[in-house]
């Protein structure tokens, strides 16, 4: 089956936003303007196409990225429905991951609000090109030059309109298009009638200011542009789309645009503007990576451009059980054709396996296809193991392409099956559910011999616990939940010696290391060898790290993982006969423990970045109730009619705060909180923390 639409003809795109700034409705819509849905969902209905899992037709809310393709003026569009709740931040990293451009949409009466932050963020790390839509033009409080103030003040972006609102609130009826300087007026509320104008008189003069600072951002980066500005000539539009486009690849700009995705005004401009600003797959630079080498190491560095013609390449970005096929794996193709039944080398685990059948994907719905090409978003069958983040390739030129990083969980509970039939389809369950999102951490803890599941939220965990209960029918009991510290050091200790000596006759074990420890904040763990002379020979060095390492599993504070240690091997002794690895593993663990405590041993919790929205009247009581939490007030603003508080607050404070908000505020406050990092525990605090997970006073 030949390909249908040319590289240059694909879009890759993914919709990103805040929680309710309106993207699964935005998404909805093109599905509907582009023939892929006969009927609008609506997302207050439980009705919408991409919110196609149960708990999301409940609660509202977009949980895992659905993909979809449609068609557009000849174009295939590929789109990924991004959630916007902070609690799932990895679906939206790794969408972007695999994206080639991106639609930010923005409440026109809220403008930049926090999770907008972050993925703005995320997507700047992965060079994603953008453009912005303004939605809810028809809201109270809407506000376009507002929202496009805030991009600036908020994001540090260069945002450029390249459309003008009609009226706003209740009287929002059309757009101004800045490259055309033409209006489109809507006459009805499905947004298919329309009328194409001229400009309305009382609006010429700020359309006519408008433009002449587009044009004056946009010819920056197009000389064409800026010569025919500056001869005062006519300017085609194509030259003006153009400019445009330059600018937009380069990440220079962000043009906007506006609408009301609810009442249909603005989405198919806003579909021109995705095939004519957004990058097809051939605008992106060529993928890198490295040759594996036989034994799973990293060799040279290798490219695969967006072609057919290079051999395969693709990255599984997301794994979900689904329950006709089993195991599907979503995968971009950066380069080359699969057919179904094919062969490919996924270079995570060494193995080559067949890919059964290959499925294009409408949210919930799937189409067959006999082969993928370069540039196709697609989902296939048959790979057996296989994690988040795998390289799928040619088994004949392999290639291992650039992995995603993903942020280490905050907060865990325990789970208990109800049952003994529980107990065995929990286990099944809480696997599936770990393979399809790296964030879910599942582990059994060694004390208690307790299930902990461990995820980025409560909102995540109550999901997790959700689907496990609906789809593999598992009732469990959960417990409270429980913040994930971490220990760290915040002094050195040199010369620390670590001694396992067992020798009764016979074969004996001996091992004698001595080790430096030092603090390297945020840079993990790191372990160095200055062995010379052979005090401790070259093959029981990776044992002593191995040791070092493993320790670190359990901090001499409190038993929590310890973070951002460099370990120094400087010296040790061996015996010729009863020296072994085990011998120099566990004296490199006894030096590791010992050096810790005499290393001013601390104790790390996670801190959240917390916005509260409120009306003006409870913010004395909002400012108290943070600060009692342990809360550093930094600052308040304006947010449309009410006022936005910001803080940092340990995670600990945070548990039940949305029903003690929703309680001191009549219901009228809303909040966000994000994980923004690690930081000391008050020393009081510290010791309590560690008495009640150890029994004992704690190490220092």
């Amino acid at each position: 089956m030949p390909r249908k639409y040319s590289l240059e003809k694909t879009r890759n795109i993914g919709i990103m936003a805040h929680i309710d700034a309106g993207k699964t409705t935005t998404t909805e819509r093109i599905l509907y303007y582009t023939g892929r849905s006969h009927k609008i969902g609506e997302v207050h209905d439980g009705a919408a196409t991409m919110d196609w899992m149960e708990q999301e037709q409940e609660r509202g809310i977009t949980i895992t990225s659905a993909a979809t393709t449609c068609e557009w003026q000849n174009h295939r569009i590929n789109i990924i429905d991004t959630p916007g709740h902070v609690d799932f931040t990895v679906e939206v990293e790794r969408s972007l991951r695999v994206l080639d451009g991106a639609i930010a949409t923005f409440d026109a009466a809220a403008g930049v609000e926090p999770q907008s932050e972050t993925v703005w963020r995320q997507a700047d790390k992965y060079s994603v090109p953008r453009i912005a839509y303004c939605n809810k033009m028809d809201k109270m409080g809407a506000d376009f030059a507002m929202s496009v103030q805030t991009m600036v003040d908020r994001l540090g972006a260069n945002p450029v309109p390249i459309q003008l609102p009609i009226g706003a609130e209740g009287e929002f009826k059309g757009i101004i298009d800045l490259v055309t300087m033409k209006a489109t007026i809507y006459k009805d509320d499905l947004g298919k009638e329309i009328d194409i104008v001229d400009i309305p008189a009382e609006l010429a003069d700020e359309a006519a200011d408008a433009r002449e600072k587009m044009l004056d951002e946009i010819s920056n980066y197009d000389d064409e542009l800026m010569e025919l500005i500056l001869e005062d000539g006519e300017i085609p539009e194509e030259q003006i789309k153009t400019a445009i486009r330059k600018a937009t690849l380069a990440i220079a700009i962000t043009p906007i645009l506006c609408g009301s995705s609810f009442k249909n005004k603005g989405v198919q401009p806003l579909l021109d503007a995705v095939i004519d600003y957004l990058p097809s797959p051939l605008d992106v630079p060529a993928m890198e990576g490295v040759v594996p080498n036989r034994d799973g190491s990293d060799g040279e560095p290798a490219t695969r451009t967006a072609s057919d013609e290079e051999p395969f390449s693709a990255l599984a970005f997301k794994i979900m059980s689904d329950p006709f096929f089993g195991k599907l794996t979503y995968f971009r193709v950066y380069s080359g054709i699969l057919e179904s039944g094919g062969k490919v080398l996924n270079v995570g685990t060494g193995k080559t396996e067949r890919m059964g059948r290959l499925l294009m994907m409408h949210a919930n719905d799937r189409e067959d296809v006999t082969e993928v090409y370069a540039g196709d978003i697609a989902a296939g069958v048959g790979i057996k193991q296989i994690v988040t983040g795998d390289t799928l390739c040619s088994p004949e030129q392999p290639i291992k392409l650039e992995s995603m990083e993903f942020p280490e969980p905050v907060i865990k509970v325990a789970v208990e099956p109800k049952t003994k039939s529980d107990q065995e389809k929990m286990g099944v369950a809480l696997g599936r559910l770990a393979e399809e999102d790296p964030t879910f951490v599942v582990a059994t803890n060694e004390e208690t011999g307790q299930t902990e599941i461990s995820g980025m939220g409560e909102l995540h965990l109550d999901i997790l616990v959700d689907r496990m209960k609906r789809e593999f029918g598992v009732e469990a009991n959960v417990g409270k939940p429980q913040v994930s510290y971490r220990e760290t050091i915040r002094g050195t200790a040199e010369k620390v010696e670590g001694k396992f000596v067992k020798q009764t006759g016979g074969s004996g074990q001996y091992g004698v290391v001595q080790i430096n420890v030092e603090p390297i904040p945020g840079e993990g763990f790191e372990f160095v060898s200055q062995i010379k002379g052979g005090s401790v020979p070259t093959e029981y060095i990776p044992s002593v790290e191995k040791g070092c390492s493993e320790a670190m599993a359990n901090g001499v504070k409190a038993g929590y993982p310890m973070v951002d240690v460099r370990v120094t091997l400087i010296d040790g002794k061996y015996h010729e006969t009863d020296s072994s690895e085990i011998a120099f593993k566990m004296a490199g663990s006894i030096a590791f423990k010992e050096a810790c405590r005499r290393a001013k041993p601390v104790l790390l919790e996670p801190i959240f970045k917390v916005e509260v929205v409120t009306p003006e009247e409870f913010l004395g009581t909002v400012i108290g109730d943070l600060s009692s939490r342990r809360g550093r007030v930094e600052g308040q603003e304006p947010r449309g009619n009410a006022l936005a508080v910001t803080a940092y607050v340990p995670l600990s404070e945070m548990f039940g705060y949305v029903t003690d908000l929703r309680s001191n505020t009549q219901g009228r406050a809303s909040s966000t909180m994000q994980f923004e990092r690690y930081e000391e525990v008050p020393p009081n605090l510290a010791e309590k923390i560690a008495e009640g997970r150890t029994g004992t006073p704690s190490a220092a």
